[in-house]
């Protein structure tokens, strides 16, 4: 069955110096579009995520928040250049002889010189960490996948629901459709037969105006093609392949024939189940742009 386009998902988990947690959010969208927040440094990881994303899912507009926090397993460490810090001092020394001044050495003074302390960021196995970043995102994929597919069944569900009801209605304007001929033969011919009094009717003439009435209001090739789009929206629903753009699709058709029955029916009966279909129809529409 199809998935909705809404979801949320979280995971996390921990390694390598670091506790990450990947969380996935997503709205309708047209196609897929993937928007990456993570820290600068982990710039490099971003099309990753974005071919996992891309390998599980097919439309809406997923958001991807990246938190990285780095343990007590990984601190920076301070390198002290004893050679330049002795240098600064012995600078220092030959200055204060040069001057007649005494000079006392300073550490504190020594160590805020340039260079002299120096922070090492710890190396980054940024394959390791990869598969740390890797373990949280399938997570947060999992879940993101599991409320994409609870949500998608609901919907799916309901616009079963709607179609069985079109079809109803459907079968209704069939019944009903030959009985719009012989309706408009009768009161065709007691009209005439009120205009004409006691003179006899041209038969000819009158089943000649029949035959065209009928041709022209004919639905029958509308209703065979409406139900046509019924069956392949059902089959569309209950595939396992993303059904959201071929439904879409088929809910215009549905559409177009539906307006065309309005307008040829000429009958009121007809008429008001043409605004029961096109009022369910409008609500499969609006149920459609959640789906994958």
């Amino acid at each position: 069955m199809s998935n909705s386009m809404t979801g949320f998902g979280r995971g996390e988990a921990c390694g390598n110096g670091y506790q990450v947690s990947f969380e996935l959010k997503s709205v309708n969208h047209r196609f897929l579009e993937i928007v990456v927040r993570i820290p600068r440094n982990y710039n490099s990881f971003e099309e990753r995520i974005r071919k996992v994303l891309q390998d599980n899912f097919q439309r809406g507009r997923i958001e991807v928040h990246v938190n990285m926090v780095e343990t007590e397993e990984r601190k920076r460490l301070v390198k002290v250049d004893n050679d330049l810090a002795l240098s600064y001092d012995k600078t220092l020394k030959d200055l204060a002889f040069a001057l007649h001044t005494e000079y006392e050495t300073d550490i504190y003074r020594l160590v805020s010189f340039p260079e002299v302390l120096t922070v090492i960021e710890p190396e980054i196995d940024l394959a390791a960490l990869w598969q740390t970043c890797f373990e949280a995102l399938s997570k947060a994929v999992d879940g993101f996948g599991q409320m994409r597919r609870s949500e998608g069944d609901k919907l799916t569900q309901d616009l079963l629901q709607r179609l069985d009801l079109i079809a109803e209605n459907l079968h209704t304007i069939g019944e009903r459709a030959p009985y719009v001929v012989t309706d408009y033969q009768e009161r065709l011919q007691e009209r005439l037969q009120a205009l004409l009094g006691e003179v006899e009717l041209d038969g000819v003439r009158l089943a000649n105006e029949v035959a065209y009435f009928a041709d022209r209001g004919s639905i029958t090739e509308e209703l065979i093609r409406f139900d046509s789009h019924l069956a392949q929206s059902r089959e569309a629903l209950r595939s396992e392949e993303p059904a959201g753009r071929k439904l879409d699709f088929l809910v215009q058709e549905m559409n177009r024939e539906i307006n065309t029955i309005g307008s040829k029916a000429n009958d009121l009966m007809i008429g008001q189940r043409v605004i029961k279909v096109k009022s369910e129809l409008e609500k499969v529409r609006e149920q459609v742009q959640n789906l994958e």
